[in-house]
């Protein structure tokens, strides 16, 4: 059956207001691509996105899945950072029946696009199963809604072995999902990854949490949160966070003031930026530097919020050499301007990774459960003591990232000097 707009039964219109584009709920173009507009394409035709938002998450060390009240809890209690245009949410260890397959979690606009995403995803993979994403009716939460959907998708190798410049099955699926999102009108994907997802939406954090219900349908062992406060962009679906590609997944408080040299650097590496904002950007930084080009986790993020040169010239002359040939391989993946950002991956091992700008002009505090088998992370400290007993609670230095790793627990700790203990060497 087709359906031109997903409402929920008691759904009411729409407090729509009309844009550059049109009125919001209708159908516009945005960059050569159709679709409902605040749904899957922005509305008003905006060009980036200033934000003062929550961050919040967690990873069991231990690897116990867990549902998503807890993630829900933090950030539902940082209330003042967000203004109910926009949340979301990222599971990990959420298939692991399925674990082996991507998991393509999509934002439609109707029964026809989901259509047209099907006949597409069946000429470049196998579709294991597909199947509609549970959502519920939440009062105050107004239309128009997207159908949710999600494929479970495998790559055959002759697929990625006859296609050019094609390195990889990962290669291939981001070349799909940037296809999806330029591409087929009324379609835009949320997440990409294997044993994970992301939920999100236009609305506040609880909203989305209900709408979803991440409290009592889904377990992981690992979520990310956020909750948007948009100073001078409107609240849209895919506007929302977190922001994926592949198993990474971003949350982010601040702005990217270096966006358009990220944006035209990650576009040089075939990335599409649809969304027109920061934190798309640095989503596709983490994937390119650590996936494609093999960077630790901490050299990544040394990358992107490096030393001042100051500082360099207070290191030895290895730890120079290497400092410098970070700023000037990287450093059109320097991040200049206030932010801090939440990361979630599967790659190699699972991770969570917070990291701040070099003057933290936005806030990030890292903690540990007392029975060491919980790393959190959020913009306050007051989402830590609500969901648990802390025992070690510390905010890290400015630009040195916190990583928990699953089963290994507090890899580095972003209070320790960046090259501390570390066997260096330059490789030409």
């Amino acid at each position: 059956m087709r359906r031109d707009i997903i409402k929920h039964p008691d759904s009411r219109p729409s407090t729509s207001f009309w844009g550059r584009l049109g009125r919001v709920g209708t159908i516009g173009e945005s960059r050569g691509k159709k679709g409902r507009i605040g749904v899957t394409i922005p509305p008003n035709g905006f060009i980036k996105d200033i934000e003062a938002c929550g961050i919040a998450g967690l990873i069991n060390i231990n690897g116990k899945r867990e549902n998503g009240s807890r993630a829900v809890d933090m950030i539902t209690t940082m209330t003042d950072r967000e203004n109910g245009l926009g949340a979301g949410f990222a599971c990990y260890g959420l298939f692991p029946d399925m674990a082996d397959f991507y998991c393509i979690q999509l934002l439609l606009d109707d029964e026809v696009a989901k259509e047209k995403v099907e006949e597409y995803l069946k000429k470049v993979g196998n579709i294991v199963k597909d199947e509609e994403v549970f959502t519920t009716p939440v009062k105050g939460m107004h239309g128009p809604y997207p159908l949710i959907w999600r494929f479970f998708m495998e790559i055959p190798p002759s697929l990625v072995q006859g296609s050019p410049h094609i390195e990889s099955e990962d290669d291939y699926m981001v070349d799909v999902i940037m296809h999806i999102n330029v591409r087929i009108n009324g379609a835009f994907c949320m997440s990409s990854g294997r044993n994970m997802a992301v939920f999100k939406g236009n609305g506040w954090s609880f909203e989305i949490a209900e709408f979803y219900d991440l409290r009592e349908r889904y377990e992981g062992y690992m979520w990310l949160a956020h909750s948007r406060f948009p100073t001078n962009t409107p609240g849209w679906w895919g506007g929302a966070h977190p922001f994926n590609i592949l198993d990474w997944s971003l949350c982010h408080n601040g702005e990217i003031t270096s966006y358009g040299t990220n944006k035209r650097y990650v576009e040089m590496w075939g990335y599409k930026c649809t969304l027109l904002t920061d934190s798309e950007v640095v989503t596709y930084i983490w994937d390119l530097l650590c996936r494609k080009h093999g960077l630790p986790k901490l050299i990544a993020s040394m990358a992107m919020a490096p030393r001042y040169f100051e500082d360099i010239s207070l290191l030895t002359e290895d730890q120079k050499k290497v400092a410098k040939a970070l700023r000037m391989t990287y450093g059109r993946a320097m991040i200049n301007g206030p932010f801090s950002i939440l990361v979630g991956t599967n790659r190699p091992n699972p991770s969570m990774i917070a990291l701040t700008d070099r003057k933290k002009l936005r806030p990030m505090i890292a903690g540990i459960s007392d029975d060491g088998n919980t790393a959190f992370a959020a913009s306050e400290e007051c989402a830590l003591n609500r969901v648990g007993d802390m025992g070690e609670v510390w905010a890290p230095i400015t630009g040195n990232p916190v990583i928990a790793q699953l089963y290994k627990g507090i890899v580095w700790k972003g209070t320790e000097k960046q090259f501390e203990g570390k066997n260096l060497r330059m490789e030409v």
